[in-house]
């Protein structure tokens, strides 16, 4: 389903292509405005694939608003004057629908949009390169020197008083910090308390036998307090059963 939006300053052109978005099953209206600056709020304030854009508008053209906004949605133009079609397409536009505007056009142009949509969700599913973010790892001293470590690189962490090693598919990272800290830092990126020394990757755990975990070739004990929690949360709903 295509989230879109229809900017016209005309009633009547505004109603027209909300009836043919009601008529397309991808498609769904989610807001109309009468110019660029209305658009600019919705755009703020709720998730946006497609726009139909009018090209000439009071207060600002369609133009000025592609110009303006460096990355904005898919957008098809609409127009009643042929002469900005090349102006459109140097702006990368998906479309340029001229008016009046006959529903097959409309759905074709709608269709394109859908089908180059499915390609970006594709590209982005297969290919992308993951981009390093914020959230994805943390710094920690060790000795002297400011070890990176990503959160998917972690095997387990193991504590020692004031100190912390944590193990990595990379190496291991001693440093001066206390397992209180560390399991409120690592809350919420997948990791679980499996003893008072120990936190371990929930995703990591290759076994569970008896009282230990094993990850890689690292055997992991499980403390009788944290015992029943280890195995409702790593276990749950993956456990096959006859």
């Amino acid at each position: 389903m295509l989230n879109c939006v229809i900017v016209d300053d005309e009633p009547l052109a505004r109603e027209g292509l909300a009836s043919y978005v009601r008529e397309v099953d991808f498609l769904q209206l989610t807001g109309t405005c009468e110019n660029p600056l209305e658009l600019i709020n919705v755009l703020e304030q709720q998730s946006v694939d497609l726009i139909f854009l009018d090209i000439q508008m009071p207060k600002m053209s369609g133009i000025d608003f592609l110009k303006m906004v460096p990355k904005p949605p898919m957008v098809v133009l609409t127009t009643a004057y042929p002469s900005f079609a090349l102006e459109g397409f140097q702006l990368n536009v998906l479309d340029y629908l001229l008016k009046p505007i006959t529903f097959d056009r409309f759905f074709k142009s709608a269709n394109k949009a859908r089908e180059y949509h499915k390609l970006l969700n594709q590209s982005t599913a297969l290919g992308a390169p993951k981009s390093e973010t914020s959230d994805d790892y943390f710094f920690v001293k060790c000795g002297n020197k400011y070890e990176k470590i990503f959160f998917d690189d972690i095997l387990f962490v193991e504590g020692l008083q004031n100190y912390v090693t944590i193990f990595t598919s990379k190496g291991k990272y001693v440093t001066l910090l206390n397992m209180k800290s560390l399991e409120q830092n690592l809350d919420g990126h997948g990791f679980l308390r499996v003893h008072k020394s120990y936190m371990v990757s929930i995703p990591k755990i290759e076994g569970i036998e008896g009282n230990e975990i094993f990850i890689q070739t690292h055997r992991i004990p499980i403390s009788r307090n944290y015992r029943d929690q280890v195995m409702n949360q790593v276990l749950s709903d993956k456990l096959w059963k006859k």
